[in-house]
């Protein structure tokens, strides 16, 4: 009887607030909407992430890097490579899907994206070798005038897939047996360079159809069996800078046919190589050009193996000098991006934390912000 009557006052107040509500006007249609991002920053920053544990859905990562916000994300499939074109409007993806997710049918594909609204407006199917790695910045470049998109191939051979970006056609593949990571020039956008195994270095020029007209290969720079460099190249227009595992900087002029380089020299004095200071880390070398400064992720009591080892300081360089000019603690960085312009900010990623430091790079480091939980395994951060 008691459940009986409860039930009866339920539908009795049911009935009692529909009938209410049919007495007033009927809501407003709701229609939803994306929020448009802010107009970009040089503070802006693109966070590749292969997601290892789920990398037929790996993630690029697009945050405000002066306010420390996460902005959006761009799929990049399996294991996509990221580059953003030269007036940083358009993002470009070199991935591959299969058709079912992690096995049949395999597409490689060039995906377009808008970098502002982050929605994807093309794509360019292109042939299935674009290389499954781990995201360095040379392993997808654009020309200096955005015409070409160079894409590295390994099936393990090694090549790269010139795609023409006005076409949006693939205009020709180049083999560079035995070499890695894509150079391009600044001062000619037919040119582009990869770094050897040999310690040389190869550079490639190309025809106004992206074909092949050239290839000059240049001394030997180092020794790779005595002292390798770190394939992460810093630019500078037509130079690069690359730093060694015994943590030696060196200099590259990529303008011309041929590659010419600058004398090596030492980032560590006697005291500092004694006691095992060395460079480690992947995107572990950051350059200011205006300012010639270079920011290289260091640690301590290194060891055969220890070149990946996470930041325990930061070191900053005058290129002019040669001499250290700023060090800061190292935020446990496997990654550095400095911004341009002259309110420099150091990002470093954190790869047992997962977060991202700002440093003011304008004179001393100096720790500024940071975020958390950013990422799963990301390797290269590029700023806008």
């Amino acid at each position: 009887m008691v459940r009986h009557r409860a039930l009866k006052n339920c539908v009795a107040a049911l009935l009692i607030a529909l009938g209410g509500a049919t007495a007033h006007a009927e809501l407003p249609v709701e229609i939803v909407t994306v929020e448009q991002l802010a107009p970009p920053n040089p503070y802006r920053i693109y966070l590749s992430d292969v997601s290892i544990g789920h990398i037929v859905d790996g993630r690029l990562h697009v945050l405000d890097g002066e306010n420390m916000k996460y902005l959006g994300v761009v799929s990049t499939a399996y294991a996509g490579q990221a580059t953003l074109s030269p007036d940083r409007k358009q993002i470009y993806v070199a991935t591959t899907y299969y058709s079912r997710l992690s096995s049949g049918e395999r597409t490689d594909t060039v995906d377009i994206h808008d970098a502002q609204t982050l929605t994807k407006t093309g794509e360019i199917i292109i042939p299935p070798i674009h290389a499954q790695a781990l995201h360095y910045k040379g392993t997808i470049r654009t020309s200096a005038d955005g015409r070409w998109l160079y894409v590295l191939n390994a099936t393990p051979a090694i090549s790269v897939t010139v795609v023409d970006l006005q076409a949006r056609a693939v205009a020709s593949q180049i083999d560079i047996p035995g070499c890695w990571i894509l150079l391009p020039a600044q001062s000619v956008s037919n040119r582009f360079s990869t770094v050897c195994g040999d310690g040389t270095m190869l550079t490639v020029s190309l025809d106004d159809k992206g074909q092949v007209v050239d290839q000059q290969r240049s001394a030997k720079f180092f020794d790779p069996d005595v002292d390798p460099i770190f394939i992460h190249g810093e630019q500078d227009g037509d130079t690069y800078r690359f730093v060694s595992y015994g943590g030696d900087l060196y200099t590259a002029h990529l303008g011309g046919a041929v590659a010419s380089f600058e004398p090596k020299w030492s980032l560590l004095t006697d005291k500092e190589r004694k006691a095992g200071w060395r460079p480690g880390g992947y995107q572990l070398l950051a350059q200011h050009n205006a300012s010639g400064r270079v920011f290289v992720a260091m640690h301590d009591g290194a060891k055969d193996g220890s070149h990946k080892f996470p930041a325990k300081e930061i070191w900053g360089f005058d290129l002019k000098t040669q001499k250290r000019v700023t060090r800061a603690p190292g935020s446990n960085a496997i990654a550095l991006a400095v911004s341009q312009g002259d309110k420099p900010r150091l990002f470093a990623y954190d790869g047992i934390k997962g977060g991202i430091a700002a440093y003011d790079a304008s004179a001393a480091l100096k720790l500024v912000r940071r975020m958390e939980g950013v990422g799963e395994t990301p390797s290269l951060m590029e700023l806008h």
